[in-house]
């Protein structure tokens, strides 16, 4: 029986309720965002790495994904 994600909240999430945000949760073999709006609809999954060089490109000052 597979064990269910642990979904947690962006440390960037908006005011309020806190819902204008994402949720990651992690698994061992990959990572998975979702909007916190629409927890029931589609995620995106991405493998550990792939993940990181994502989070790091949306930091990035240069970034237009903001």
């Amino acid at each position: 029986m597979p064990t269910p994600d642990i979904w947690q909240k962006s440390s960037y999430s908006g005011g309020g309720e806190g819902n204008a945000c994402v949720e990651i949760a992690t698994r061992p073999t990959h990572m998975a965002i979702r909007d916190s709006k629409t927890p029931t609809r589609a995620t995106l999954t991405f493998q550990p790495g792939t993940f990181t060089t994502f989070h790091e490109a949306l930091k990035s000052p240069h970034s237009t994904a903001r």
